[in-house]
């Protein structure tokens, strides 16, 4: 049976299990690209894996591990046609930060492996549940500025966590300030070996991308680190090597530990769901955006959560959506997830019969890596363009950047995330009201503040609320207008209701409560610009016995001819 047109309607199965449309509609002109895509995959695939595993404080192989379980469980699950999933340096960290309080001196060496399987499987739980409630909004808990302040935090603790290990010693350190006191300590310590060929492979990492795209920088550094260690004999200097890997893939196996374990690693499991989804959600609509695809949040949601299950079961961590490595795949002329799996079997292919070929990789080469993914997550330059347009997200930002210092990654941002949640609520508690007024030369109505010269019309007050009506700022509502009422002593007052979403019962008793105020000091109420949806609700909620039904206008131009002040 020839393959089905690439753009053919998909059936009900096939919209929860994208790979088997994949593999209906697979095109035989695709398979070149999505080959060499995958080669060109396989080359960073391999090291970020491991630098990322030994970020999240686990062995560099059960980074090779997971990639080849999210790779294989995303390809069936995941709608994206080249979105690419793996470990990642935004979310190794936090599993670092849930497993180590829970290992103990004692405990078999295995444990935190199987804590962070299944970390990743609850995470993966959580991911699914979300995706079949259609619950994709969660994502937007992290708002940009947030995930900003989280990232430059995030940044400063990898680099200095990091230091030592480019140095060419290692510290029992815990916490960013006595990581890093721990590291100035160290200094006497460093191996001038391992900072050589640390710094170097950086360097090309930072200065490589800027002259050429067509080769993986990383790729560059790492192999050109293995090769001058193995040919230079390094390791008799004193340089740290990973060593052969294991022979093989692991088996399927249910990650379990103790029962206490479980409510501390599913509080860590929801911060990393909402770090995971908003990055996921927002590269798959960057990449979907430039391809014409169409973006599916509820069933990324689910793809994920399939990968990060696989990858539990596998001797795996938790994974989220790379950018850099999607990218590279895009670049390579990926067409599919057929590039995903073509990746994940070089690296299962590595670990069945060439896992002594990274022997003489160094471990200061992997710190290279890991610092120069640190880097590319801070954004700077976003902070000046927070001061410049709103003080409030810079200070949601910085906090959230002290927090992940200060108070370690979880803690950071949960602080963070209620900290915007706050503000959000503070500005409908305390939302903007205005004065309005005629400017010349300018059409419609604008705020008096912001236009001192706006003219107004003796015995009207126009008055602007920017937000709905509800019973927390009902008080704040009502005595704004007396303030307005005993400074101008108007006739009528014009409200502008175009920005008023809704009106709840608190806020409507209010409001009939203030209009028998104003009408017993001669003072009458209109409307302009109010949503038929909402006079159908003043309607239900009786008002219109107090409220003049006449005095609803569907412009405030219509609303100052009808008054007469």
């Amino acid at each position: 049976m020839p393959p089905a047109p690439a753009d053919a309607a998909p059936t009900a199965l096939e919209r929860r299990v994208p790979g088997l449309g994949l593999l209906r509609g697979y095109q035989r002109r695709w398979l070149r690209a999505d080959l060499v895509a995958g080669v060109v995959l396989a080359a960073i695939l391999v090291p970020q894996g491991m630098a990322y595993a030994e970020l999240a404080g686990l062995p560099a192989v059960t980074g090779l591990y997971t990639t080849i379980a999210c790779l294989v469980g995303y390809a069936i699950f995941g709608p994206s046609r080249v979105l690419v999933l793996g470990p990642d340096s935004s979310i190794s960290p936090l599993i670092l930060a849930a497993i180590t309080p829970l290992v103990v001196a004692g405990d078999d060496p295995g444990k935190a492996l199987v804590l962070a399987g299944m970390l990743a499987i609850l995470v993966g739980l959580v991911e699914i549940a979300l995706g079949l409630g259609r619950l994709g909004f969660v994502a937007d808990l992290l708002s940009k500025e947030v995930q900003v302040g989280y990232m430059n935090g995030l940044a400063v603790t990898i680099f200095v966590s990091q230091l030592p290990k480019l140095f060419g010693f290692s510290t029992d350190a815990d916490g960013f300030i006595d990581e890093l006191r721990a590291f100035v300590d160290g200094l006497g310590e460093t191996n001038a070996t391992a900072l050589a060929v640390g710094l170097s492979v950086l360097a090309v990492l930072l200065v490589l991308p800027r002259i050429t795209s067509r080769v993986p920088a990383i790729l560059v550094g790492v192999v050109g680190a293995t090769i001058a260690s193995a040919a230079l004999g390094l390791s008799a200097d004193g340089l740290a090597t990973v060593g052969t890997l294991p022979q093989g893939v692991p088996t399927p196996s249910l990650p379990w530990t103790e029962t206490d374990d479980l409510l501390p690693l599913l509080t860590a499991a929801v911060g990393i769901t909402l770090v995971s989804l908003a990055d996921t959600i927002a590269t798959s609509t960057s990449f979907a955006a430039r391809r014409g695809d169409e973006v599916r949040p509820d069933q990324e949601m689910v793809g994920i959560g399939v990968a990060n299950v696989a990858a539990g079961v596998f001797q795996g961590f938790a994974v989220s959506t790379s950018g850099s490595r999607t990218a590279v795949a895009e670049q390579s002329g990926a067409k599919t997830q057929l590039t995903g799996l073509v990746g994940a079997g070089l690296v299962a292919l590595l670990l069945l019969f060439l896992n002594g070929l990274l022997a003489d990789l160094p471990q200061t080469a992997l710190a290279a890596v890991v610092i120069g993914a640190a880097l590319s997550l801070a954004d700077l330059g976003v902070l000046r363009t927070y001061w410049r347009v709103r003080r409030s997200a810079l200070a949601i930002s910085l906090v959230a950047t002290a927090g992940v210092i200060f108070l370690g990654v979880l803690d950071g941002i949960i602080v963070a995330v209620v900290l915007a949640i706050l503000l959000f609520f503070r500005r409908s508690w305390w939302p903007h009201g205005a004065v309005l007024g005629r400017v010349d030369g300018l059409d419609g109505w604008h705020s008096v503040e912001a236009y001192p010269e706006a003219a107004t019309r003796p015995g009207v007050v126009v008055f602007r609320w920017e937000a709905p009506l509800f019973f927390a700022n009902a008080g704040i509502f009502r005595r704004q207008i007396r303030h307005l009422v005993r400074e101008q002593e108007p006739r009528w007052v014009v409200l502008q209701c175009e920005a008023i979403t809704d009106v709840d019962v608190t806020a409507a008793e209010m409001l009939e409560d203030l209009d028998r105020e104003l009408n017993a000091d001669g003072i009458h109420l209109a409307f302009a610009e109010m949503r038929d949806r909402l006079q159908d609700l003043v309607l239900r909620y009786g008002l219109f016995e107090t409220l003049d039904r006449d005095h609803f206008y569907p412009t405030l131009d219509a609303a100052l001819e009808a008054v007469e002040p």
